[in-house]
């Protein structure tokens, strides 16, 4: 998964020339904030449970670490809390029952701490109450889950695959030839499993989920019977015919107001393939549409925004992505990207914590599944979640290598600007579109720096830069992201 992740970002291509052309910063560059182009109010940032969770869920330090602001101890250091306010709960597809004979044919390359216990694991009593169904079951997940919630975050439902036994061959890491393989016949079960778990968190667990996607990169044909996670195919036509039965069974136990999301397709070319697909009565019951951002720099995320957001009025969210740079400047490109063409109201990671540095935020050892170094890609998420924040405006800057946002109520503005160059320059920010930039006492403007080649800057400090009149230049090492805060400022 993580491989063919990496191939497909190096695979993903160009999608607009000009795109290109503004996508690396040059020396000396200047960016014109624009507040008279916005695009929705910031919903958060955010990362999926599922295998790290099901390690680490009973540390508090980790929640702590990713879902507040707070200064944690970790490891002989202080880390800044990531503040993140999204946590994507995995429902899992495994258990280790028989019923009527029957048992799940597990891949013999999926790793343990990968395997998410499922709650619905005897098909023969569909009773929530009844000793079909473990509610014990997934301890460390569920227990990270509530600690998100207790923390502030925002929770969304998401499942991997189907539960083991809804599947065609009974494997829940896919199909032998990687094609369809929820059973027919079980349609609506996948979906009564979902929403059985949704009314449990709020009885039970007290999380409110505030939405529910049935599907993970469903379109996508890697998921197979040797696969080393969770994952199911689901052609456009299935995941149709799935999504009716989800809006039912969460009406019919009184979450009416629980949303739907959809797909998780792995690119953004292959969501706008499969939200095109849908009838206008399939599309009526999707209230967001997620994506994931493995195309890396490619893919047409201009023209995704524009079917879901403009044509169609539904939300957009990076709902997952990942790349194994450790550094951090890959992510950084890529979610500049996303802010001037894809236009998403928020942005998950996929696992802040994993065995590869690359991947990683904070490392674990697969093995001995303790965990290890913090890696610079940390402090880059740190630059972006710590300052934009829920509620802001997002704004227009017309380049791919900075992002903007307005706290309307604290006359607060944010940017986030990136260096991708092999080379050291200067960015002047134009702030002559707003009415009123006071900044700081005597026109401070605090920064924040990150190197991402190393030299000591890991999210730093620096009280050093003064805006002259509505505008701001900032020198950037190479390949550094900073954070420039700006107050007293009005539209």
């Amino acid at each position: 998964m993580i491989r063919r992740r990496a191939l497909l970002a190096a695979a993903g291509g160009t999608f607009l020339g000009t795109t290109l052309a503004t996508g690396t910063a040059h020396a000396d560059a200047t960016i014109a904030v624009n507040p008279g182009t916005t695009y929705g109010t910031w919903e958060g940032w955010g990362t999926s449970l599922a295998w790290w969770a099901n390690v680490f869920g009973a540390r508090d330090d980790f929640a702590d670490i990713f879902f507040t602001t707070k200064s944690v101890s970790y490891n002989g250091r202080t880390l800044p809390g990531l503040g993140l306010t999204i946590a994507r709960y995995n429902l899992g597809a495994c258990s280790w029952n028989s019923v009527n004979g029957e048992t799940m044919a597990a891949s013999p390359n999926i790793p343990g701490y990968k395997q998410i216990e499922g709650y619905w694991q005897d098909w023969t009593n569909e009773d929530p109450a009844s000793a079909a169904w473990k509610w014990t079951a997934d301890a460390a997940q569920r227990a990270m889950l509530v600690k998100a919630a207790q923390r502030g975050a925002t929770t969304e439902l998401f499942a991997n695959s189907p539960m083991w036994w809804m599947c065609l061959n009974h494997n829940p890491s896919g199909a032998s030839d990687g094609g369809n393989n929820l059973q027919s016949w079980n349609y609506r079960q996948h979906a009564s499993h979902l929403a059985a778990v949704a009314l449990r968190a709020t009885s039970d667990w007290g999380v409110r989920f505030a939405s529910v996607d049935p599907f993970n990169e469903p379109s996508s044909s890697w998921w197979t019977a040797t696969g080393t996670q969770e994952g199911c195919h689901m052609d456009a036509s299935v995941q149709a015919a799935v999504l009716p039965y989800l809006r039912s069974e969460l009406d019919r136990r009184g979450l009416t107001g629980t949303r739907i999301a959809a797909s998780d397709e792995t690119s953004y070319d292959l969501a706008r393939t499969t939200w095109n697909s849908w009838s206008a009565s399939t599309k009526a019951l999707v209230n967001r549409v997620n994506v994931h951002g493995y195309q890396g720099s490619g893919g047409r995320r201009d023209l995704l925004y524009t079917d879901v957001v403009t044509t169609a009025g539904k939300a957009l969210w990076n709902s997952e992505t990942g790349d194994s740079d450790g550094t951090g400047l890959t992510m950084a490109g890529n979610l500049c990207y996303d802010f001037r063409w894809l236009h998403p109201t928020a942005w998950v990671y996929w696992q802040v914590m994993d065995p590869s540095s690359g991947w990683a935020m904070i490392a674990y050892d697969p093995n001995t599944l303790q965990p290890g170094a913090v890696q610079t890609k940390y402090y880059v998420m740190a630059q972006f979640s710590r300052h934009i924040r829920p509620g802001m405006t997002i704004l227009d800057t017309g380049v791919s290598y900075a992002a903007a946002a307005l706290d309307r109520t604290a006359r607060r503005l944010v940017i986030v600007a990136v260096n991708t160059s092999a080379s050291a320059q200067t960015l002047t920010f134009d702030l002559s579109r707003f009415t009123t930039v006071t900044g700081g006492t005597g026109g401070l403007v605090p920064r924040w720096n990150t190197v991402t080649t190393g030299g000591g800057d890991l999210y730093t400090a620096r009280s050093d830069t003064y805006l002259s009149g509505k505008s701001v230049s900032v020198p950037f090492a190479a390949k550094a992201v900073q954070t420039l805060q700006i107050d007293g400022v009005t539209i």
